[in-house]
């Protein structure tokens, strides 16, 4: 071709263009290394330190580290106390007592309660009345509580029941602190129990050392402050929220400096505000997109610059760590899940020791994998799971939700570890869970299946009474499985045979126990404004609509989900355009198609209401509760069931349009009312 040709000229000149940018953003990953060797570079080019102390007052010591040792400059206890209510005595006084043979003493004419020093001493014979807390006072060396004594001789004669060891009710001067004994060491988080030793040994102040100062910044065009209106294709800025509450969970100090729109001169401005502090955190841009500046601002900052700039694990591989001219910066990725799990796995290990403090291990927990699971062969995972109890140990379930979700890292239990060339691992491997809390909390009851908005507002009016709740969604298919294998209390399902049209039932297998749900009413939604849905008044007629014009898209349900049988009954064999997108709840569905991303899909009323969509009737399903019949006497379960069968429990059904077994239908959704009249 002709370089003459102004056609073909131009053409070169565009691809010339697109191979600069691509070359300019292929050198984005300095080099992608495993986690180590990120750490290792890391501490290398930082060094990092304590930063100094200062001493504070005990008021503000909470989450502080110390930087000294305390040693006690006083006796805890600094007297011998007593520790019932009763009396003070010689034991040798009371040797040989009994029910019988009461031993006799005189009692002393005072009354010791605790701060009040006594007048008398106790001489052999006799005894002194004194209260929990009390100095024991001279010549004593036992107390007799209240309960083996009586009094005579108008309350002047003590009779003593039972004979006294030396020593009895009595906390000798020392015995919890001496002094001179050192008992804080230097490193130590202060929480709420050293701070009431510091307090008990007469300490006013501690010196600890000082809070690194962080600055906390998020980047993005598409990122809206909370609170402020959310336009199509933004997000709230969750991570500002959870890495700087995080690093002051630390003990360290967030200094939130807000989003920045990707704009280069305005970053670094902002990062150069940022190194005022002692680090200097950013989330985003730090990926493979043409329009990730984050990385490039932080190169140009100082010495050495970056460091690590991809690193071999999942999720977080476009972690980019830098130092300036002895300043961590830090970039994690966008995703809220791999932005504040690479903050805890990368940047807390390094706020700790520059706040003087130690890496603190996550316990680990052994239990074996649920379902078999797939990996990224080179990539070391790091996959967030949710633990539940079961007659043999722990079972392991992955929370099934991607880096860019904002509940996968909150609402896991911890985390496993599956190695860089490992791709598969079957069901019931065993494995170790890394936990993210300090302790697992049992759970009250467990369910595990299809989701509902009804099942959800059921579990909350029991965790507001206290019970402790956890509901995974994994599909109707999901539930029975966890149900066989005894991992849930409960599975909700919502499952129609073909062959006999009946719901649930043909689906038990022994053991399990169906308890009668609810009615609910699923059927096509769609925008309201689209044309090809106007008129049509039966479901059947507006999927025969759909499959009729190439451009109309559908939004799948997952597989093993209820709805996903229903709508491949209701396609006979068609996968129209969209077929293999596939959501995992009702939600998913309404909302692909309220905001144009899909035409039409299967949804139950309630939701289709709650988004403003058109909906065809399509069928009333029954969503019922399978119990492994070990678990129905539970009270939690039982619980669950009465609340189920309740006028409290029907009324909150009921205001979500479902109804039980023989009550009437509830009022239609207003597409279903416009129809029929």
């Amino acid at each position: 071709m002709s370089t003459s040709d102004p056609a073909a000229a131009a053409r070169q000149a565009a691809e010339a263009l697109q191979q600069r940018r691509r070359a300019g953003t292929q050198q984005q990953f300095l080099e992608v290394v495993d986690a180590d060797e990120a750490r290792r570079r890391f501490a290398a080019a930082l060094r990092p330190a304590p930063l100094g102390r200062e001493t504070v007052p005990l008021a503000a010591a909470l989450h502080r580290i110390l930087a000294a040792d305390v040693v006690a400059d006083v006796d805890v206890p600094n007297f011998d106390r007593a520790n019932v209510d009763g009396f003070a005595v010689r034991a040798a006084d009371t040797a040989g007592a009994g029910e019988e043979a009461p031993c006799r003493l005189r009692l002393n004419p005072e009354v010791l309660t605790p701060g009040v020093e006594a007048r008398h001493a106790v001489e052999p014979g006799t005894a002194t009345v004194l209260a929990t807390g009390a100095v024991i006072p001279r010549g004593a060396d036992a107390v007799v509580m209240v309960e083996d004594t009586e009094l005579a001789d108008d309350g002047e004669l003590l009779l003593v029941r039972r004979p006294a060891a030396t020593g009895a009710f009595v906390t000798f001067a020392g015995t919890d602190v001496g002094r001179g004994e050192t008992v804080l060491h230097a490193g130590q988080a202060l929480t709420s129990r050293e701070v009431g030793l510091l307090a008990a040994v007469g300490r006013a102040e501690a010196v600890v050392h000082r809070r690194p100062r962080v600055a906390v910044i998020s980047t993005g065009d598409e990122v809206v402050a909370p609170g402020e209106p959310l336009g199509r294709g933004r997000v709230y800025d969750s991570n500002e929220a959870i890495v700087a509450a995080a690093v002051e969970e630390l003990g360290c100090e967030a200094v939130r400096l807000g989003a920045v729109a990707d704009d280069a001169a305005a970053m670094e401005a902002v990062v150069r505000r940022g190194l005022e502090c002692d680090m200097v955190i950013l989330s985003g841009g730090t990926s493979k997109g043409a329009g990730d500046l984050s990385y490039r601002v932080i190169g140009g900052l100082g010495e050495p610059g970056i460091v690590v700039h991809g690193v071999a694990i999942k999720p977080g591989k476009p972690l980019c760590l830098a130092v300036a001219d002895g300043k961590p910066v830090v970039i994690l990725p966008g995703f809220p899940t791999s932005a504040i799990f690479t903050f805890h796995e990368f940047v807390a290990p390094v706020l700790l020791q520059m706040a003087g403090g130690r890496e603190r291990r996550r316990a680990g927990v052994p239990a074996r994998l649920a379902v078999r699971t797939r990996s990224e062969s080179g990539r070391s995972e790091y996959l967030m799971v949710n633990l539940l109890r079961t007659a043999g140990g722990y079972a392991a379930y992955p929370t099934g939700k991607n880096s860019g979700a904002v509940t996968t890292f909150s609402h896991a239990d911890g985390f496993m570890v599956i190695p860089a060339q490992t791709e598969q691992l079957a069901a019931d491997t065993p494995v170790e869970v890394h936990l993210i809390s300090e302790y697992l909390e049992p759970a009250d009851l467990v369910t595990i299946g299809s989701h509902c908005v009804g099942l959800d507002r059921l579990l909350g009016r029991l965790q507001r009474e206290g019970l402790v709740i956890k509901s995974l969604h994994v599909g109707s298919m999901g539930g029975l499985a966890a149900a066989r294998r005894g991992e849930c209390d409960i599975a909700g399902v919502h499952l129609m045979d073909p062959d006999t049209r009946q719901y649930n039932r043909p689906f038990l297998e022994p053991g399990m126990e169906l308890v009668k749900g609810y009615r609910r009413l699923q059927g096509v939604v769609f925008r309201n404004d689209d044309v090809r849905f106007a008129g049509v008044a039966a479901a059947a007629d507006g999927v025969a609509a759909a499959l009729g014009d190439p451009r109309c898209v559908m939004v799948n349900r997952n597989a093993g989900s209820g709805t996903r049988v229903l709508i491949d009954g209701l396609l006979g064999g068609h996968q129209p355009a969209g077929y293999g997108v596939q959501t995992n709840s009702h939600n998913a569905v309404a909302s692909a198609v309220a905001q144009g991303r899909a035409d039409w899909g299967v949804a139950i009323d309630t939701v289709a209401r709650d988004y403003g969509l058109g909906f065809l009737p399509l069928q009333e399903e029954h969503y019922d509760f399978v119990i492994p019949a070990g678990r129905l006497e539970r009270p939690a379960v039982a619980r669950f069931l009465a609340l189920l069968g309740s006028d409290e429990g029907l009324a909150t059904l009921r205001a979500l349009g479902f109804r039980r077994d023989g009550e009437e239908e509830t009022a239609p959704h207003p597409a279903v009312e416009e129809r029929s009249s």
